[in-house]
């Protein structure tokens, strides 16, 4: 298979290329820079210049394409509303490709967009907030708008995707620590954030890609949940600094804005995952790789 791939040279999207080029598939890849050009070739990989704000050269690749992952996204959070509408015309413009095919396309969202109570354990066939309520279900909806379109479609949600080096949100977690010199958990610090190795990750969308059926949602959940006051020990021992429980009012004094995050409790089930398309996660949890952080990068 022939899988053109967004996002290719990211931290989840190069893990994807080397899977997919390891498990036989050739890979075109989306690329804005001759230096991320050249990493993608080494990698293997055919290079396809262009950017998300260019609709046109995305469904360029996918005409050459038997199937697509769009992993790319705008981490920019000072614009995170309009890099989430981005990323629902990104969707439309693939699935308008990919159209009264069976060709995939495997969209990218957050375990964090299922609508579930507070503590309650997300699945895959639970409810889906909206983009008025979370800006970056947009990308949800636009999956579910090209699915009725006759786009075969399916959705990845991820959790905290983590190696020695990156962590998710967890990275944002470690700068704090960082600048404010303790590390910190909010009350017993026993809020569960889900998380994955992303060699796991990067297996599930090529899984995804090869045996997907159009409209499923799958998990990218290797642990269900990984309690909060966990991750703060291990960051605070990694980096030699002081733990320490503080209240909610002080949570956004210490996290920024990711106060509203770091007292999430957010767990999420795999289960279904798994057993459709025979997901067997085994890379390292999210605290052995804190514990071996590398501590120049965080």
């Amino acid at each position: 298979m022939r899988v053109f791939v967004t996002g290719a040279t990211g931290f989840i999207g190069s893990a994807v290329v080397k899977d997919l080029i390891a498990a036989g598939h050739q890979v075109l890849g989306l690329c804005r820079s001759e230096e991320k050009a050249a990493a993608l070739a080494a990698a293997g990989a055919a290079v396809h210049f262009g950017s998300l704000g260019d609709l046109d050269s995305l469904q360029e690749g996918t005409a050459s394409a038997d199937g697509v992952i769009h992993l790319a996204f705008n981490h920019d959070f000072s614009t995170f509303a309009a890099n989430c509408e981005e990323d629902r015309r990104v969707i439309q413009a693939l699935g308008a490709a990919l159209a009264g095919s069976a060709r995939p396309l495997i969209v990218t969202s957050g375990t964090w967009m299922t609508n579930t109570a507070p503590g309650a354990v997300a699945t895959e066939a639970g409810p889906v907030v909206s983009s008025a309520v979370n800006p970056r279900a947009a990308s949800e909806e636009a999956a579910a708008a090209v699915l009725a379109e006759g786009t075969n479609v399916s959705v990845v949600r991820l959790p905290q995707v983590h190696d020695t080096g990156r962590q998710g949100l967890v990275r944002y977690v470690i700068a704090s620590a960082r600048e404010k010199g303790v590390s910190a958990y909010i009350g017993d610090g026993q809020n569960r954030w889900p998380a994955a190795h992303v060699l796991d990750v990067a297996r599930l969308y090529r899984l995804a890609i090869e045996r997907g059926e159009p409209g499923a949602k799958y998990h990218a959940v290797a642990e269900e949940g990984v309690a909060f006051k966990d991750m703060a020990q291990a960051i605070g021992h990694r980096l030699n600094l002081p733990v320490r429980s503080i209240a909610a009012e002080e949570a956004e004094a210490h996290f920024g804005w990711l106060a509203t995050f770091a007292g999430l409790d957010a767990p999420a089930s795999s289960e279904q995952t798994r057993k459709m398309l025979r997901w067997r996660p085994t890379g390292p949890g999210m605290i052995t790789d804190l514990e071996a952080l590398q501590v120049a990068d965080a």
